[in-house]
């Protein structure tokens, strides 16, 4: 799919998403403008993030720096971006730096460096947590929160909102239900007001179980375009 065919295709695909986003917090008796929709256009170009910006759209995810920081300067400056894959330690101060939402806190050498990087009005982030105990996923594990939400607070710069997970990677979205419930109850006792879960094949459970941040990108964007 050419630039300009993809571009068309995500703001159509926007819509709908947004469509079904609605019907879903309306099913769980939730008001829809309380969650945000989250476009993760990694690996797609900036035309495609651009006539989503010119629909409207402004929260888009990156998992990778290096790919971020070109679409940074390139696209509007009023973008919101967010950070939603491994953030090596030498890179979070760098990613700090430019001000994104980091949904991938997991370690106190890590938050040290977003600390040192983060603007003087600070920035908002997430603790990523392993719900599923998959060795392969990052994230750390339900026991070791209170720990890191301790650490957390050693930085007034850093905001933190709430937790984030990834859902089970071979279990339908019914399925993952139980993975996002863990996370909803693990926020609420941590006090936290923010949860990012749930992706284009199980955004609709997440809603349901109290997502309030969704991170949506084939559903928005089509396939990948490079690995």
């Amino acid at each position: 799919m050419r630039g300009g065919e993809l571009a068309g295709f995500a703001v159509k695909s926007l819509i709908a998403v947004r469509d079904r986003i609605a019907r879903a917090a309306e099913s769980a008796g939730r008001d829809p403008d309380w969650i945000t929709l989250i476009a993760v256009s990694k690996t797609h170009p900036v035309s495609a993030i651009q006539q989503a910006y010119d629909a409207g759209h402004r929260d888009f995810g990156e998992s990778r720096l290096q790919e971020l920081l070109p679409k940074w300067e390139a696209l509007p400056k009023d973008i919101r971006w967010h950070f939603i894959g491994t953030l090596q330690s030498n890179k979070a101060k760098r990613a700090a730096q430019l001000g994104v939402v980091i949904h991938t806190i997991e370690g106190a050498h890590q938050l040290r460096e977003i600390g040192k990087g983060a603007p003087p009005e600070g920035l908002d982030g997430l603790i990523e947590v392993n719900t599923t105990g998959e060795h392969q996923k990052s994230g750390i594990s339900p026991i070791a929160l209170d720990e890191l939400v301790s650490e957390v607070l050693n930085y007034p710069n850093v905001r933190l909102r709430g937790l984030m997970t990834l859902g089970h990677a071979h279990r339908n979205a019914e399925e993952q239900r139980p993975f996002f419930r863990m996370l909803r109850e693990l926020n609420e006792a941590m006090g936290g007001t923010w949860l990012s879960m749930g992706m284009s094949n199980d955004f609709e459970v997440a809603i349901q179980e109290g997502s309030t941040h969704v991170r949506v990108g084939t559903a928005i964007f089509g396939e990948r375009t490079q690995a």
